[in-house]
């Protein structure tokens, strides 16, 4: 999308594209940090619910007597002591205070969720049904929210589709909790480390410096189309497989080949994969006749230099 965007830009300026690009992926951070947060302004939700009812002037037997599971749930206990998540919030003020909607709306989801009916009679009580029930709550329950994307789309145009990955970072990092662990449960790095940051400066770099050779590889191998014919999106995709060919010797063709014919699916038209893949093909094989790549270490899975 960073790519994308460059070329619509009106001038060049590398550096200032890079930038937004580095910020793009801070904002997707601070969003697995914001939705480990509703979890347990959710939670806090029920909680006020219960206190409310025990005010009543003439409880029911059920208000007197409410099922506590979900405001006992271990690990939710965990989410809202834990260390790392609270100085994060407070660092970048993050907080859902200015939506208090989005918390309501999906607590009235929840408890008309069978998945939360069930985890809450069940007999089997433990840390373990506590802990997948929350990772239910993000993958499912979050992930199906028209009003809760709707309201990240509003917030940020960071936000308008991480939604799918995002979830999945917080599904790892909740069963990495353990019972033992306490407030001390360390979150997903930004960047697993220095090399992968540096990949995707790379990456992103390298491609805009090959677009003119991407785009001179691409027309070579698309039969009867010109490259202005073809969508931008498309193109994107293919500038960047090439880019990460050429530029990452130890990352395996087919693995760079199966990676951003995924990526096409998602961001491009129903029928560019299949289109991208034969184009991608084509292109590989000429730039293997004509040397244009060379791989070593795990990069050399799938080649072979011997023929």
């Amino acid at each position: 999308m960073a790519l994308y965007a460059f070329n619509r830009r009106e001038d060049d300026n590398l550096p200032v594209a890079e930038k937004e690009l580095l910020f793009s992926i801070s904002k997707t951070y601070d969003l697995y940090h914001y939705l480990l947060l509703l979890i347990t302004d959710i939670a806090d939700i029920a909680v006020e619910k219960i206190d409310q009812a025990l005010q009543k002037r003439m409880p029911t037997s059920e208000d007197l007597n409410p099922r506590r599971r979900f405001i006992d749930n271990k690990v939710i206990d965990q989410l809202r002591k834990n260390k790392a998540l609270n100085a994060y919030l407070a660092n970048k003020k993050l907080s859902w205070v200015s939506y208090p909607h989005i918390p309501r709306i999906l607590y009235n989801k929840l408890i008309a969720w069978d998945a939360y009916n069930e985890y809450m009679s069940s007999d089997v009580h433990n840390y373990q049904s506590d802990r997948k029930f929350v990772i239910r709550m993000v993958t499912e329950l979050f992930a199906a929210s028209e009003d809760l994307n709707s309201n990240l789309e509003e917030q940020s145009i960071y936000w308008n589709d991480d939604m799918e990955y995002i979830t999945a970072m917080v599904e790892k990092t909740l069963k990495k909790f353990k019972p033992e662990s306490g407030e001390n449960v360390s979150l997903l790095p930004l960047y697993k480390n220095e090399e992968d940051e540096q990949f995707v400066r790379i990456l992103f770099s390298k491609s805009v410096i090959h677009t003119k050779k991407c785009s001179e590889l691409i027309d070579k191998n698309t039969t009867n189309w010109e490259v202005e014919r073809i969508a931008l999106m498309d193109i994107m995709v293919m500038q960047l497989a090439i880019t990460e060919i050429l530029e990452f010797p130890e990352i395996p063709v087919k693995v760079t080949l199966n990676e951003y014919i995924e990526i096409a699916k998602y961001y491009c038209t129903s029928k560019s994969s299949t289109f991208v893949n034969g184009i991608l093909d084509n292109i590989v094989k000429e730039m293997r006749e004509e040397g244009l790549f060379t791989k070593f270490g795990r990069g050399l899975v799938g080649e072979n230099y011997s023929e």
